[in-house]
């Protein structure tokens, strides 16, 4: 491709996806105590889990050093623009490391073109942007339209959440553990979104599982009537099978175009645990 497309380990995409998308990932860094992984590199999933099941204690995660991004932008074909899709910078320090490892590289040479983007969303909604993208470079987008087009569109992706799990909110601390105690009795279950400025945000308390599942796909006609041009991404917390039959669900009952489908990987993970999942589309 004329366009390098990169992105961070915030995305979730199948390998197939990342090797058609030509996709250059820069990893987060997930640290288990005095241990630090770079997710998808030193780290796989499976690994992930068990880790995190066998630990009293989340993993934490940080965002790629800006010389981290000067190497990884320095490496590409000088020729070739730049469009990092970055992490939302409302739940990562990723976006203006991102910038700043820019502004490192065009201090060396400064006629290099790239172009950061805050997709103020994460895991298979930036799945969503890097395959909107790629779309767009197939059609023939200037790097100058793409950048624009892309800005854009960051401003209309939806991404929703269900929890099956609230031990991981409890463990890390963002639900009190009384609170949580009680939420497990009750069998209460979270429905998260993202916002507008692409933080996680609470959307309602559901009793049962049955009933979140239920929700969850109910309120995607909230955010869009016609559907029968857009793709919809879904990842899971370590349950393909109940993702597969879930994602047919949204696509029969909505009609979507295209779908994708992807494990959840550390950042996400860690707070949504398994057996939870999010889904992404752009609201018009």
């Amino acid at each position: 491709m004329h366009i390098q497309l990169m992105t961070d380990s915030g995305v979730d995409l199948p390998q197939h996806l990342i090797e058609k998308f030509e996709l250059h990932i820069v990893p987060l860094n997930v640290i288990f105590g005095d241990d630090s992984y770079r997710a998808g590199v030193d780290l796989d999933l499976e690994t992930f889990f068990e880790k995190m099941k066998a630990s009293s204690e989340l993993p934490k995660s940080s965002a790629p050093a800006p010389h981290t991004f000067y190497e990884a932008y320095k490496a590409v074909d000088p020729s070739k623009p730049i469009l990092m899709l970055s992490l939302s910078e409302g739940l990562s320090s990723a976006y203006q490391n991102a910038l700043m490892g820019k502004d490192m590289l065009l201090e060396e040479e400064p006629d290099r073109q790239i172009e950061v983007i805050n997709t103020k969303t994460a895991t298979c909604g930036m799945a969503l942007m890097v395959q909107e993208a790629y779309t767009r470079i197939q059609e023939g987008y200037t790097f100058e339209d793409l950048t624009i087009h892309m800005e854009q569109r960051s401003e209309k992706v939806a991404t929703l959440i269900v929890l099956k799990t609230l031990e991981n909110l409890i463990k890390g601390g963002r639900l009190d553990r009384v609170k949580g105690a009680l939420a497990r009795t009750l069998n209460i279950k979270l429905l998260m979104h993202g916002s507008e400025e692409g933080k996680i945000e609470l959307t309602e308390k559901v009793r049962g599982n049955k009933k979140a599942m239920r929700r969850f796909v109910d309120q995607v006609s909230e955010y869009s009537k016609n559907f029968e041009d857009k793709v919809i991404a879904l990842s899971h917390g370590n349950n393909e099978e109940r993702a597969k039959s879930l994602l047919q669900e949204f696509k029969d009952r909505y009609h979507f175009k295209d779908t994708i489908l992807s494990d959840m990987g550390p950042l996400i993970a860690t707070y949504a645990g398994e057996g939870g999942f999010v889904i992404s589309f752009f609201k018009d």
